[in-house]
């Protein structure tokens, strides 16, 4: 028996209902530790915060802000964020297309070996690369400083692998006419493969600062002073506060100057930002 019409349009129906209602809800559970913290954020110092007693108190009061952005150099972490951002960025922009032209473009031997080592970074966790890195470092009298934070990720495996699948996908004939009408590899790699692969960059480019401009544990091992700190490791310092520790409101306080950009980003342009990724797709 085949189901009628109606009875398909109703399970169809149901299907959707239950899809929205599931996302609803993990919707909420990502939002209730952002909600905590901006309820710990304008709720007075002073105003204990026991078991249970997560909702705004009043009156409502913008004095954590204040007394963060006095006991840490903000201005410092965000130019400091940004300078390691563009590096990191800037110069994975260039390796990955490299190599990807190289590894859609050329045969030569062990081209597998490298594609398959390549993707084996993606396997291997961040924490296990701490030790080698930050000897590394030291043996290159690059501690505390800026670069020091960016030199371990101007290679990208993932990176690499998203433009090699953007650049297979280029046409061999439009490949084939660049070659007879006389391009040499780079003029091949600016004209022929980049133009369809911009969207690729872009969602590389979004995936690569929402990270970086995220990251905690490397920038903190890395560094000592605030010459150096990205905006996350300095928030160190709010951990730090008396003989108690944490003070919360202070910490949610500069938790929220900290994420506030980088969402506010996101919000604006997360239509470009999903359309990306959408567009970039892995063929």
């Amino acid at each position: 028996m085949f189901e009628t019409g109606p009875a398909r349009g109703w399970k169809s129906r149901t299907s959707r209902a239950a899809l929205t209602v599931a996302t609803i809800i993990l919707a909420a559970l990502w939002a209730i530790p952002l909600l905590w913290l901006i309820v710990a954020a304008f709720r007075p110092a002073s105003d204990p915060m026991g078991p249970g007693d997560v909702w705004f108190a009043f009156p409502l009061t913008l004095d954590n802000f204040a007394k963060a952005l006095e006991l840490a150099p903000f201005e410092r972490y965000f130019v400091n964020t940004l300078v390691i951002i563009a590096m990191v960025l800037g110069v994975q922009l260039v390796t990955i297309t490299l190599a990807a032209f190289a590894l859609a473009n050329y045969e030569f031997r062990g081209k597998r070996f490298l594609f398959f080592f390549i993707l084996l970074q993606l396997m291997i966790p961040t924490a296990v690369l701490l030790a080698p890195n930050f000897s590394t470092i030291r043996q290159l009298g690059l501690f505390d400083t800026r670069l020091a934070v960016a030199i371990p990720f101007f290679g990208s495996a993932f990176g690499t692998f998203l433009m090699r699948q953007s650049f297979i996908s280029v046409p061999t004939d439009l490949v084939d006419a660049g070659v007879i009408d006389g391009c040499n590899w780079w003029q091949l790699l600016w004209h022929v493969y980049l133009p369809p692969s911009v969207v690729t960059l872009v969602a590389f480019g979004l995936a690569s600062v929402s990270f970086h401009w995220n990251a905690f544990l490397w920038p903190l091992i890395i560094t000592n002073s605030d010459e150096a700190r990205p905006l996350t490791a300095g928030l160190v310092r709010f951990t730090q506060l008396g003989e108690i520790g944490a003070r919360w409101s202070l910490l949610a306080a500069a938790t929220l100057l900290v994420a506030a950009p980088i969402l506010i980003v996101f919000l604006i342009f997360q239509r470009r930002f999903i359309q990306s990724f959408v567009h970039s797709g892995i063929k």
